[in-house]
C-alpha cells in the first residue's frame, strides 16, 4: 500500500513542475506481462498462499525478480530505467546472498510496526544475514498501510522512476537540462 501512496504523491509533483501528465500517454512499455505476473508472484507467496515449501517460496521469489529484470532490459532505453536497474541489483543481489529472501533489520521492522507472521515472508529478520546493509534496513513509522521497510535497492528504483515521469513529462525539474524523453 504504501507505493501505491507514494505513486499517487510522485504524480502529484508533475503538475507542480509544470509537466504534463498526458505525455505519460507517448510512452511504449515493452514486456508489461512480465511486472505484472512478478507482481502476481510476489503477493501469491507473501499474502495469498505464504505456508508451504519455504524453498519453492524462495524460488518463485527469485523468479519474480528474473521477470522484473526481463522487463527493465525491454524498457532499458526509457530515461530513468538505468537507475531501476541499478536499485533492482542490488536487491537481487540480497535476495539471492540470503537464500531467497530479502534480509531486513529487526529494529527498522519494529520502527515500521511489522510483525512476525507464518509462512514465507518475502522481508523478514535473519539470524545471520549476508549483506545486511543492501536489506530492509530504512523503516517507514506507522501503521498499516503506511508502515514499511525500505532497501537502499527501493529508494534508487524511487529515483528512477522520479526521473522517468519527470524528464517523460516534460517538467521544470528535468527539461533546462535539456533531458528528453526516449520511446
Amino acid at each position: 500500500m504504501l507505493l501505491v501512496i507514494a505513486a499517487i504523491a510522485l504524480l502529484a509533483t508533475v503538475p507542480l513542475a509544470g509537466g504534463r501528465l498526458s505525455r505519460l500517454a507517448d510512452i511504449r512499455v515493452q514486456a508489461v506481462w512480465a511486472v505484472l505476473l512478478a507482481a502476481a508472484i510476489q503477493v501469491g507467496i507473501s499474502n495469498v498462499a505464504p505456508g508451504g515449501s519455504h524453498a519453492l517460496h524462495a524460488g518463485l521469489n527469485v523468479l519474480s525478480y528474473v521477470l522484473d529484470a526481463y522487463f527493465i532490459f525491454a524498457n532499458r532505453r526509457l530515461a530513468g530505467v538505468p537507475l531501476v536497474a541499478i536499485g533492482a541489483a542490488l536487491n537481487v543481489l540480497a535476495i539471492t546472498t540470503n537464500g531467497g529472501v530479502m534480509p531486513a533489520n529487526a529494529a527498522a521492522l519494529r520502527t515500521a510496526g511489522i510483525t512476525a507472521r507464518p509462512g514465507f515472508d518475502n522481508s523478514t529478520a535473519l539470524a545471520h544475514p549476508h549483506l545486511a546493509f543492501l536489506g530492509d534496513v530504512f523503516p517507514v513509522p506507522g501503521p498499516w498501510p503506511i508502515g514499511n521497510v525500505l532497501s537502499a535497492g527501493d529508494l534508487i528504483i524511487l529515483l528512477g522512476a522520479v526521473v522517468l515521469l519527470h524528464v517523460t513529462c516534460r517538467s521544470r525539474l528535468v527539461a533546462p537540462r535539456g533531458l528528453r524523453p526516449a520511446t
